[in-house]
């Protein structure tokens, strides 16, 4: 076997299949995608009097599917340049190419049959030590390698990835009774260090853990929803963010999966199993009745909802299972789900609900029981310890917690007892636990129970847990908006954690002392964290609120120390850098872009988006991104620097954001002393060892220099451009201000093309067209419209 992933086979061109090659894509991996010769011609093929023997014909169903990767939303390649690693072929002409890979994934029917005839197929073609994987959802691994030799047997294995792979952290890994220990290793340092992947091992059970404890959980409150006579909004109401589970809830989510995916998951564990569990997995004739009539979610255009277009626009209705017709959304109000908005904590949340003695309280309650119950009674038969369930339902379904996490957030003591006076029967394993004096599954985030004693989760070293490090004493200094954490090494960590982690003074504060730290004491500073967004901006409520108040004079002086912040950044001693994830929009980008480097999760989306609130970058945003252009370019008077201010102008202007890393390359926001991370755990690390690697070298801070600009003739080819974009229609006279102005600051202002300017004037001029522009009436009313409705408005 080899010890890295050079080349990759998928067989299957579906949604999944070409998915997983769009990933493997994206971590640089070449792949050859397979699938079946189609036995007829397509009208279209007729008329171009092709056959049944053209390759073009022969390829129609993997060429296909790369064409369809480039219109799915979400996209599921970083960027489109990807497409080059992906080739296409079929099952006849090109089997015998496998023997080129070093992974071969199986991706098709999920019918065992059929599966074990393309592993025949596989064995005849594959080269000795290749690793064989298949993405089933939930067949026999053993039974998919009976039959295959030895050497196959032990080199075969099941990588269930969850839809759609770019996206979705969770993969399972599934060993068969006779996968080498080294490969099994291999897989998962594999998964979790190239392509960036959570990964689970599961046991050999039908659906494994995700799917056999999710589908379960959602056959529940389906089941509740019939019981009680509750509506599909209703009960979308209360399982959603209301306990800290993604957005689209219950029914939204299978709208999104597909109605006959989920009828045909939950159908392979009924299959397999006997008694009341069995009774269990059987959805309700409803569901059925729904698949029958392709009402199957939003593929289909309808499912649980239906979107309508009436004179008020457009409205999301909901079905009801009774009538089929499609009603208003309804949504559950009680004091429990009053209590539970205002909530610090989704754990609070969870209390609110559980203990809430009202009927949102009981629908909670009859919902989350059964889940934890199975869970437990389920969990040594499907994982080999409770954070492997956990995991698979944090990463696979979006839950903020796992169901033993959930168990530990309620109280288990309190909970097990009110479960035995309904009458439920705990697990003896809990009772156990609880007997022994232990009254929560976990001590801390990584000591779990497990037989009777409490283990260390192993993780992966390349895993930096900021909330560890506090915990153990870590933190050098603080205040309300950030923390500096000791990362170890000699290498410091700057953590936001304000509301939306937002920049107000309190971070520029500690941004600015963090340096000073930085520089008297340690090798270098990460700038970092780990909430749901990297950071989105400045704290815009502040800026409007002082702004109303005609405080111009402290938004004067919060933009200076922006700016000043900016520049210690860009002209520390130490090296600093940044390590960004998820939105990293307006100052969050300022922030990395005068960084030594930039060690940016894959799916980061950057970008200045200053002129969706009728402003521009205030915080040197603007000359950093022009000078991350230029530093590249030869020097001399004969370089045109117009295409480049043209090139950032359109960025800012458009509030362009990157929908990937990469996208943020191609935009020139990362260059090429920058990274992808695609684990988004790892980044922390990697932008810890980059501090390290940088340091060694003897890191120079780069030395301040004129800056050559495009001046009067470039500020009136960009006034230009947005008169276009006005005539057009797509700006308003507002649009048109908010672009000269920033022209004006692109171009340093009325003066000869090719001046050499210095920062500080550039600054000056962003400063002053930031404080103009925020006194506007209109950007006023787009900042309170931003955070009010979270959308920009074009007045």
């Amino acid at each position: 076997m080899k010890d890295s992933v050079e080349k990759a086979v998928v067989l299957g061109s579906g949604v999944m299949g070409s998915g997983i090659a769009a990933h493997l894509a994206n971590v640089g991996i070449p792949v050859l995608v397979l699938d079946m010769v189609p036995n007829e011609l397509t009208e279209n093929e007729k008329a171009k009097g092709l056959t049944l023997e053209n390759k073009v014909v022969r390829n129609r169903l993997s060429e296909g599917a790369l064409k369809q990767l480039q219109k799915q939303k979400p996209a599921p390649l970083t960027t489109k340049k990807n497409l080059s690693l992906i080739e296409v072929g079929n099952f006849e002409d090109d089997m015998s190419r496998i023997k080129e890979a070093d992974w071969i994934i199986e991706v098709v029917v999920e019918n065992l049959d059929v599966k074990k005839q393309v592993f025949e197929k596989v064995e005849t073609h594959r080269r000795e030590g290749s690793i064989v994987s298949s993405n089933t959802s939930g067949i026999s691994i053993n039974a998919m390698a009976e039959g295959r030799s030895e050497e196959f047997q032990s080199h075969f294995l099941g990588t269930h990835f969850f839809n759609p792979p770019r996206y979705l952290k969770l993969l399972e890994i599934i060993p068969n009774e006779k996968t080498d220990e080294n490969v099994l290793t291999f897989m998962k340092n594999f998964a979790e260090n190239t392509l960036g992947k959570g990964v689970v091992e599961a046991k050999d059970t039908p659906n494994f853990i995700g799917n056999r404890i999710g589908t379960y959980g959602l056959l529940v409150t389906v089941q509740e929803m019939v019981k009680g006579g509750w509506s599909v909004g209703e009960i979308d109401s209360v399982t959603g963010p209301a306990i800290g589970r993604p957005k689209s809830a219950t029914f939204r989510t299978l709208d999104v999966v597909g109605l006959d995916t989920f009828l045909h998951v939950a159908k392979n564990v009924y299959d397999q199993v006997e008694g009341e569990e069995k009774e269990l997995f059987d959805p309700p004739d409803f569901m059925k009745d729904m698949a029958a009539k392709g009402w199957i979610g939003s593929k289909a255009g309808q499912g649980f909802y239906k979107k309508i277009k009436n004179e008020n626009g457009s409205e999301i209705l909901e079905l009801n299972p009774e009538t089929f017709d499609y009603q208003p959304t309804k949504k559950v109000k009680t004091s429990s789900t009053d209590e539970a908005k205002q909530a610090k904590n989704v754990s609070d949340k969870m209390k609110a609900f559980v203990y809430g003695e009202d009927e949102a309280g009981t629908l909670v309650w009859n919902v989350l029981k059964p889940v934890l119950l199975y869970s437990a009674e389920k969990c040594g038969e499907i994982a080999n310890n409770i954070t492997a369930v956990d995991d698979a339902i944090k990463w696979g379904f979006g839950w903020q917690l796992g169901p033993f996490e959930t168990w530990d957030a309620i109280g288990v003591e309190k909970s097990v007892q009110r479960m035995e006076a309904e009458g439920e029967t705990v697990p003896a394993w809990v009772k156990e636990m609880l007997g022994q004096g232990n009254t929560t599954f976990y001590k801390s985030e990584n000591l779990y129970y497990q037989r009777g004693n409490y283990e260390k989760k192993a993780l992966n070293e390349k895993e930096i847990n900021l909330k560890s490090l506090k915990d153990d004493n870590k933190v050098i200094m603080k205040n309300a908006g950030a923390s500096l954490i000791d990362l170890g090494d000699g290498v410091a960590g700057l953590e936001f954690h304000s509301p939306n982690n937002s920049i107000g003074l309190d971070v520029l504060q500690m941004i600015s002392q963090s340096i000073a730290e930085v520089e008297k004491n340690y090798k270098g500073l990460v700038i970092s964290n780990q909430g749901k967004n990297f950071c989105v901006g400045a704290n815009l409520m502040m800026i409007l609120m002082e702004a109303q108040d005609n405080n111009f004079f402290e938004i004067d002086m919060v933009v200076r120390k922006f700016q000043a912040m900016t520049t210690k950044i860009r002209y520390a001693k130490r090296p600093i850098v940044t390590a960004p994830h998820q939105m990293t929009l307006g100052g969050g980008t300022e922030i990395c872009l005068p960084s030594a480097s930039i060690q940016a999760s894959s799916e980061t989306y950057m970008g200045l988006v200053e002129t969706g609130v009728g402003l521009i970058p205030g915080g040197g945003g603007n000359k950093e991104l022009y000078l991350r252009h230029i530093e590249n370019l030869p020097q001399g008077s004969n370089v045109d620097l117009l295409p480049v201010a043209n090139n950032i102008f359109e960025k800012i202007a458009l509030a362009t954001v990157s929908t990937s890393a990469d996208e943020a390359r191609e935009y020139g926001f990362l260059s090429e002393r920058d990274h992808v991370i695609f684990n988004a755990d790892h980044t922390i690390y990697k932008a810890k060892q980059q501090v390290l690697h940088l340091y060694d070298k003897g890191y120079v801070p780069p030395r301040p220099t004129k800056i050559p600009v495009v001046g009067e003739t470039g500020y009136a080819a960009m006034k230009l451009g947005a008169k276009t974009l006005q005539m057009g229609g797509k700006a308003s006279n507002h649009d048109v201000k908010i672009a000269e102005k920033l022209a004006f600051v692109l171009a340093g202002g009325n003066i000869p093309k090719g001046t050499l300017v210095e920062e500080s004037y550039l600054l000056d001029l962003e400063r002053e067209a930031f404080l103009s522009l925020v006194g506007e009436p209109k950007t006023q009313q787009r900042m309170q419209y931003m955070l009010s409705k979270g959308k920009p408005l074009r007045n």
